[in-house]
């Protein structure tokens, strides 16, 4: 039986229910979020927000908005839970390399409400195949209370020129630093490592840069280990913007486009290492 043919049996059981054409969509923009094993899962009649938290100082927020499904119907006003994502990729990849040449998965997912398991129906070439994940009580998330009004820089910029910047960044410093300034340089990335320092710069006026909106110099400090897990979402995207609020958190949005030209975003957020005076430029 098809996942077409079982949209009845479906309708009247699930609190969710969305149907996508390709699997490996969902799979890839999951992905980009994908350092901890667990994630919470919000749905909303806007879609879904996939978020991932670490060390309550990083986080990494996928959107899928509900456009992005053929089918997705949300009988509740939103609801919440915590599943495995390591296990949740495992199962929208499970069929694999084993796919016929020029087929896709399709997907559907269900899920009855509080307590109950996600369930995926996946269908490659004509072989179906049912996953049940079980969900788990979902954990309150971080409010990094990043708001428009306190943002003081904003860079729009190609991705593909950050790419370059961060596979140059030295690896044995303990810090990137951020430099944002409506001065020279700019746009300046730093580190700090056992060959001493290096940086990378991008001026304003770059055909890499779409949007450069800074009102005041700031200089912060992230960790390298919490940034990491953001380049897998940098690899993925066309574009990136990179915002920071008065007290130096970090903003990256991503914008990354799926295999048959819909766009999906993925947000990180980052608390800053430490405190330096603006104008330190070292």
């Amino acid at each position: 039986m098809s996942l077409s043919a079982q949209e009845a049996d479906d309708d009247n059981t699930g609190v969710l229910v969305a149907r996508m054409d390709n699997a490996r969509n969902m799979s890839n923009i999951l992905k980009a979020i994908h350092f901890k094993d667990t994630a919470i899962v919000f749905a909303s009649p806007n879609g879904l927000k996939v978020t991932v938290e670490d060390a309550k100082c990083v986080q990494a927020n996928a959107f899928i908005q509900a456009g992005l499904f053929l089918e997705y119907t949300l009988k509740e006003e939103q609801t919440t839970f915590k599943v495995n994502l390591t296990v949740l990729l495992e199962c929208l990849n499970i069929f694999g390399n084993n796919s016929l040449p020029g087929s896709v998965t399709a997907l559907k997912m269900a899920y009855a409400g509080y307590g109950s398991p996600l369930i995926l129906m996946l269908e490659d070439g004509g072989v179906l195949t049912d996953c049940s994940i079980k969900t788990m009580e979902p954990d309150e998330t971080l409010d990094f209370n990043f708001c428009s009004t306190n943002v003081v820089n904003k860079i729009i910029m190609k991705s593909e020129c950050l790419k370059e910047a961060f596979s140059d960044l030295d690896m044995t410093s303990d810090v990137v630093q951020f430099l944002l300034s409506p001065d020279e340089p700019f746009f300046r990335l730093s580190t700090f490592g056992n060959a001493g320092s290096t940086h990378s710069d991008f001026p304003r006026d770059s055909d890499m840069v779409e949007s450069f909106q800074c009102t005041r110099t700031q200089t912060s400090r992230y960790k390298i280990s919490l940034l990491k897990p953001s380049l897998k979402a940098l690899m993925l995207s066309s574009r990136i913007s990179v915002r920071t609020d008065t007290r130096g958190f970090l903003s990256m949005q991503y914008m990354i486009k799926m295999e048959d030209g819909q766009v999906c975003f993925v947000e990180y957020f980052c608390s800053p290492d430490e405190e330096l005076d603006d104008g330190d430029y070292d």
